[in-house]
């Protein structure tokens, strides 16, 4: 299929064509059409997929054929709003479409002024959007068409009260859009509200290259006091060429940035703290390449739209498996290759491994050696199974064995096989573990299955 085969208007294809686009994304594919034709929409789609295309592409065919006259799309970040203005522009810049990016932290008097003498396409955040609203200053603004673009974002960043009362001023004869890379109960409900009869699409599904073939994810299991360490190692001897470090904490961006300077390395931090002049100049940076990694917070790089990003690192495990989404899809853009790579310590592991199963993620165990280089585990399967029936039973492994009696017997072997194979490999070759770490672990698992029995009794008496 051929973007020609949508019937745009021929200006809208002549920047169609300059942008380089030749076949149609499959979000594309299937929403265009859908759009076209009037419908509300809700769309589970990645970041990365061609969504600003997918609804920007019918939007300004319709503004250029004098279907409708404006439109509106809402986002969650400054910078994403800065894309998808920037996006839009290059698209329709031949059919005369005008566009503002509408957001906080600069002055009102141009943003005002550019909306009322009649702007077409507007690109806001909810925050400046809602305030402008709310004050009367656009009241002449009545868009025919609204996106919103991110909306799980949104909702995670606090937005939603902004937006349910940013549809109080908007038009009920308009055409609704709603793209989210995840549907939580929350954005169902949005769309029950604001939508009218929307068709519900997929392609997470049928784009599964995006998310996981295409990235290669991996996690490495390193003591506490080792991150800064591994991080390095991970930088020069991975083939980077854009990276992004996710950190928590705002603090740990700064220290983290200032450490990766020293060592040599270009690097910036970004976060929420810095001035909005601060933020642009340094996104601006990375994006020419000036600055090849960027060390940043969860919040300040969501919407964060970059190419040629080859690697993702988390410095931490992010706090929900729904922040793991959304941070590795920053690589992997566009069908193109990927890394995502978690440092993880035995406390986290746990966690981990709920990260794994909620999003179905599939990260391959490596090693770092510190003192020399960064490889693979390479398990020698005959190896271990030789190590298993040579060594010496201890006394403190048959009470341990009799303390967990009440689980299933093949879920336990499995668990402790598990737990071995998680630890490093030595020098030689061989199969090796930190005891300790083995032990704290074994002890975790214990205290859950006591708290678990607990529970049981509790219900058993009720």
């Amino acid at each position: 299929m051929t973007f020609n085969e949508f019937n745009f208007h021929k200006d809208l294809l002549k920047g169609v064509k300059i942008a380089g686009f030749k076949e149609p994304s499959p979000i594309q594919e299937i929403v265009i059409p859908i759009i076209s034709n009037g419908e509300d929409l809700v769309a589970q789609a990645h970041t990365g997929t061609g969504k600003t295309a997918a609804f920007g592409l019918p939007m300004m065919d319709k503004i250029a054929k004098k279907e409708i006259e404006r439109a509106l799309v809402i986002t969650p970040t400054r910078e994403l709003a800065t894309q998808v203005s920037d996006e839009l522009y290059h698209l329709g810049r031949f059919c005369g479409i005008r566009t503002i990016t509408v957001y906080g932290g600069v002055g009102y008097g141009r943003q005002i002024a550019l909306i009322n003498k009649g702007v077409q396409v507007v690109v806001a955040t909810p925050g400046r959007l809602k305030d402008l609203y709310k004050k009367g200053k656009i009241d002449s603004f009545n868009p025919e068409m609204v996106i919103l673009d991110e909306a799980d974002e949104m909702l995670d960043m606090g937005f939603l009260e902004e937006i349910k009362e940013i549809f109080e001023y908007i038009p009920q004869n308009r055409q609704t859009l709603l793209f989210s890379a995840t549907i939580p109960e929350p954005i169902k409900e949005l769309a029950n509200d604001i939508l009218t009869t929307p068709q519900f699409i997929s392609v997470v599904g049928q784009d599964e290259s995006t998310t996981n073939n295409v990235i290669k994810q991996r996690y490495y299991v390193i003591n506490e006091s080792q991150r800064d360490e591994a991080i390095v190692k991970l930088l020069e001897t991975e083939k980077t060429k854009k990276s992004i470090v996710f950190c928590r904490m705002k603090r740990e961006v700064d220290r983290l940035t200032e450490h990766l300077q020293a060592m040599g390395f270009n690097a910036s931090g970004l976060h929420g703290d810095l001035e909005q002049s601060d933020r642009e100049a340094i996104v601006k940076e990375y994006r020419r390449g000036t600055t090849q990694i960027m060390v940043a917070t969860d919040v300040a790089a969501r919407g964060l739209d970059v190419k040629n990003v080859t690697h993702v690192f988390n410095f931490h495990i992010p706090f929900d498996p729904q922040s793991y989404v959304h941070r590795i899809g920053r690589t992997g853009r566009a069908g193109k290759a990927g890394k995502a790579i978690t440092l993880v310590s035995t406390e986290e592991f746990r966690e981990l491994q709920r990260i794994q199963k909620e999003v179905g993620a599939e990260m391959q165990l490596a090693t770092i050696e510190l003192k020399d280089s960064v490889e693979e585990v390479d398990i020698d399967f005959d190896s271990l199974e030789g190590m298993v029936r040579d060594v010496s039973i201890h006394d403190e492994a048959v009470n341990f064995i009799d303390s967990m009696e009440d689980m299933d017997y093949h879920e336990f072997v499995e668990r402790v096989v598990s737990l071995l194979l998680e630890g490093k490999k030595t020098t030689s070759g061989q199969i090796g573990y930190d005891l300790d770490a083995v032990n704290a672990m074994l002890e975790s698992y214990q205290d859950e299955q006591k708290v678990a029995r607990q529970n049981n009794r509790k219900r058993k008496k009720r």
